[in-house]
């Protein structure tokens, strides 16, 4: 990367001050050590976080049934209706973002965060478990659509993606590595071994709030905020009404089901459908960090302009579709042919998750209203977090009811979604020239 630095340092519209920062770069960064500082440092607070995150997730749930003493399908329910409050809480959170900052409402959100995720070990009843949970997972899900305007102030534009795919490489293994020390704590199954993950996830939570008001902004945010002196003001709220940009945020939030169809569907379908081993699940999930860890900077550099993206968004419609016959076939074989039957189906949904997650990075950036990224980001995620929501039920009422027959109407719907892509974004682009807002 480049290194030939900023003149001088300036201000910004929410009132911190930026340091001088290293313009574009102009080589690829190398996956481990990027030379970009601003990256590095989105890197480390992106591992702190996801470390967190990693380490309480498998322990969540069993901490609010088994050490607070709560109904299972309650604290289901509960945290059903924590997801639909972040779902609706994310356009307003970008909205806010434009209007104060996407590093200092980022930095307001993650500390909230870690306040209500320690607030979890003070839960004694279902009444303190509902407004726990409900600002917890509420915030962090609003969250979501901030980051992305986040990494549209601080990452230089031509590398975004690629940028963007290097700290979902990172997110990966720390939440891999946290994952194995929250087995852990399962394995010792006491309320201290409990509570001491929660305050260490919530203290993830704090230090990365601190560390985002660091990041420098990007030289073209800068002229951006310079060039808007004196411009006709915009629609602010642009985004709900952008219909073409909401028609590829719904397409986006079908292919994003496939996150819930390897977290939740697939073990259901192993130990329900299949005479595969149990342990397979746990095989497969290897599998995809592996490999996402492996192939996604790889793709992104591919995918990184909007006709790539698209394609690529249609291979990954189209892969879905494969998969999801290849996972239909395990059903009725032995159990070494179940296992590689589904283990192949899971190197081929990498490939898609991959093309997909890309390919909606460059989308999401590119047919926003480059002065808007807060809102359009929110938009973006609230539609990715309904898209993750829905999923369960989906897969649940398709592929795990109905079997072969479900899994077709799986692979068919995703397939369709990853088509319809192109001539979306075709409007889009369409609307993006008429209007003069390009990213």
């Amino acid at each position: 990367m480049s290194t030939t630095p900023a003149t001088s340092a300036s201000h910004r519209d929410d009132g911190t001050t930026t340091e001088p920062r290293p313009d574009a770069p102009s080589a690829r960064p190398p996956r481990l050590l990027p030379a970009d500082p601003t990256l590095r440092r989105a890197g480390l607070l992106v591992l702190l976080n996801a470390l967190g995150n990693g380490l309480y997730f498998p322990l969540g749930v069993l901490y609010f049934t088994r050490i607070v003493g709560l109904d299972a399908t309650a604290v289901g329910l509960g945290m059903t209706v924590a997801g639909l409050v972040g779902v609706a809480a994310g356009v307003p959170a970008g909205r806010a973002a434009d209007r104060w900052g996407a590093r200092r409402v980022g930095s307001w959100l993650w500390g909230a965060c870690g306040v209500a995720t320690a607030s979890y070990t003070l839960v004694h009843s279902y009444a303190g478990f509902l407004a726990a949970v409900i600002c917890g997972t509420g915030l962090q899900m609003a969250s979501r659509g901030v980051q992305g305007a986040i990494y549209a102030d601080v990452l230089p534009a031509k590398t975004r993606v690629e940028a963007r795919a290097y700290l979902r490489t990172v997110t990966n293994v720390a939440m891999g590595v946290g994952g194995g020390f929250g087995a852990i704590v399962l394995q010792l199954d006491t309320r201290g071994a409990y509570v001491t993950v929660i305050l260490i996830n919530a203290v993830t939570f704090w230090a990365p709030a601190l560390m985002v008001r660091r990041l420098p902004v990007a030289p073209h945010v800068l002229e951006r905020t310079a060039d808007r002196a004196g411009a006709t003001p915009v629609d602010r709220w642009r985004a709900v009404r952008d219909r073409p940009y909401l028609t590829v945020t719904v397409l986006n939030a079908v292919l994003a089901v496939q996150y819930t169809l390897a977290e939740v569907g697939l073990p259901l379908w192993i130990v329900e459908r299949t005479e595969a081993p149990r342990w397979t699940a746990a095989l497969l999930a290897i599998v995809n960090c592996v490999l996402v860890a492996v192939l996604q900077v790889r793709v992104a550099r591919r995918a990184s302009q909007v006709p790539s993206a698209v394609r690529a968004m249609g291979w990954a419609g189209l892969l879905l579709g494969a998969a999801c016959a290849v996972y239909a076939l395990s059903a009725g074989l032995s159990p070494v042919w179940a296992v590689l039957a589904l283990t192949a189906g899971a190197v081929v949904q990498v490939l898609a998750e991959v093309l997909s997650a890309a390919g909606g990075w460059t989308l999401g950036y590119e047919l926003a209203d480059a002065r808007l990224h807060g809102v359009y980001q929110g938009v973006f995620g609230a539609g990715m977090s309904a898209g993750m929501m829905a999923g369960p039920a989906l897969v649940t009422v398709t592929a795990i009811q109905h079997g072969t027959t479900g899994w077709a109407v799986l692979g068919v719907l995703f397939a369709a979604a990853g088509l319809a892509i192109a001539p979306a974004v075709r409007r889009a682009r369409r609307d993006a020239d008429w209007r003069g807002d390009r990213a």
